[in-house]
């Protein structure tokens, strides 16, 4: 019954932790200021006036015009500092 009751005690407690910030997609709308393609790189400067660093992946839609969009108004979707997509904002 011990035994029994600590497997349910760890499994209950990795499940929580297990999807602790998980999926969570973050927006960022603003001003491309920079673009490294050595590094895959982006910097947004958001309208509040704070820059986020966003990684280019293999699969962000969108990463081959990243370069033609630096100056311009942008949104960049990502999760975890990675790009799942960048687009020219409104």
């Amino acid at each position: 019954m011990k035994l029994l009751l600590t497997i349910l005690a760890i499994s209950s407690l990795s499940l929580g932790s297990a999807f602790a910030g998980c999926g969570k997609k973050v927006t960022n709308e603003g001003t491309l200021k920079s673009f490294d393609a050595a590094t895959k790189t982006l910097t947004v400067e958001g309208k509040d006036g704070k820059a986020a660093t966003i990684t280019l992946t293999p699969g962000t839609t969108g990463a081959d015009k990243a370069a033609d969009l630096v100056g311009k108004s942008v949104k960049v979707i990502s999760e975890h500092g990675k790009a799942d997509s960048v687009a020219a904002g409104s």
